[in-house]
């Protein structure tokens, strides 16, 4: 075959494939349906091992790569794990005949908080000053409107979805109005919008506070963690949890200073972490183009992830560093590390450099074995 035949073939090809991906789809929503009925879980770690490994051998013995089969498996069981746990939540319907309100709703997280909600069966509004996006879920199309103040707030449900330096001022005005359903947030941080949150608490109405420990753009939850934060209200706390009952996201009860003591470690300081990473690169005077050429596999992991930061918003990382009242010492401790490296080097201290790696070693290690 000459070239044109071939690439008609890879093609005809291609085309059998992506037919082959939508069966396989297809199959997995009712895999899905028969774990539902059954009771079972939607993830099965000993069948991913058997399908990755039986496509590894298969690959093989046909002269493929291994390798390759069990990227395409991975990607695909994904796949399969997304649309299952997209069916189980729509089919729990636990917010069928319900109502939510969600403040901030054209934002990223308001969007996929929307969408969520929907999904279960919620009757949704979205509050938000922007024009109306025509955002719908399944059919449906929210109601909107630009100012929450002027909803009736009789829903079931809250949601603020706002920036930080707006979450306070919407939680202060709905204590004074007094909601009767559930009310939570979705702050990275929690210190800010504590004057808000006491005076939910001190007005009588369900409150709690929730953090979403993924982005926007996150399809499978699994492997995902939702934080809970217990402000003594029960009835609020197990409501919100409920709305993840369905997936397979883990989900975290912790106090209000406890969260944000580890966010200071788990966002504050790998966001500090990286814009000072790229901070470096862009005032060292090397093209980019020039470092992209001398790349090594730990320099490009690194960039990617800074890439990741450098999009997003300067606002809110700003807050999650400004904002937090335990921010100041994961940067003081950033700022710590910096100088034993630079002591050990510019001293020319082998055994304190080794000293360095073994410490993380050990507590890398650490982190494994207790995940």
């Amino acid at each position: 075959m000459n070239l044109e035949e071939l690439r008609m073939r890879l093609s005809a090809l291609d085309r059998q494939l992506v037919s082959l991906i939508a069966e396989r789809q297809a199959l997995s929503r009712q895999v899905a349906e028969v774990k539902r009925s059954e009771g079972r879980g939607t993830r099965d770690f000993k069948r991913e091992r058997d399908v990755i490994m039986q496509a590894r051998e298969t690959a093989a013995s046909l002269g493929a790569s291994p390798a390759l089969a069990e990227s395409v498996m991975r990607l695909l069981i994904r796949g399969s794990l997304t649309a299952q746990e997209r069916l189980r939540v729509a089919a729990g319907g636990r917010g069928s005949g319900r109502t939510a309100l969600v403040i901030g709703g054209h934002g990223k997280m308001g969007r996929w908080f929307s969408e969520f909600l929907a999904s279960q069966g919620y009757g949704v509004t979205v509050a938000d000053p922007g024009p109306n996006p025509e955002a719908s879920s399944g059919g449906q199309t929210y109601a909107h409107t630009a100012d929450w103040r002027e909803h009736p707030l009789d829903v079931d449900l809250i949601v603020v979805a706002t920036p930080l330096k707006i979450a306070n001022e919407v939680l202060l005005e709905l204590a004074q109005r007094r909601p009767r359903g559930t009310i939570f947030d979705l702050g990275s941080l929690k210190t800010p919008l504590r004057q808000g949150i006491r005076a939910l608490q001190d007005a009588g109405c369900r409150v709690t506070s929730v953090h979403p420990m993924f982005g926007p753009d996150t399809e499978l939850l699994s492997g995902r963690h939702v934080i809970f934060i217990d402000l003594g209200c029960k009835e609020a706390i197990d409501e919100a949890q409920a709305l993840f009952s369905s997936t397979m996201a883990e989900r975290i009860v912790m106090s209000l200073d406890e969260h944000d003591r580890l966010i200071a470690y788990v966002l504050g300081l790998s966001h500090a972490l990286n814009i000072a990473f790229f901070t470096a690169l862009a005032g060292s005077g090397e093209a980019a183009p020039r470092l992209a050429q001398l790349s090594s596999t730990t320099y490009d992991a690194q960039v990617e992830v800074a890439s990741k930061v450098a999009a997003e918003s300067p606002e809110l990382y700003f807050e999650i560093q400004s904002l937090n009242d335990y921010g100041r010492e994961s940067l003081q401790a950033l700022r710590a590390a910096v100088e034993q490296l630079w002591s050990a080097v510019s001293t020319n201290d082998a055994a304190h450099f080794a000293r360095l790696m073994q410490r993380g070693r050990e507590y890398l290690a650490e982190r494994v074995r207790e995940g």
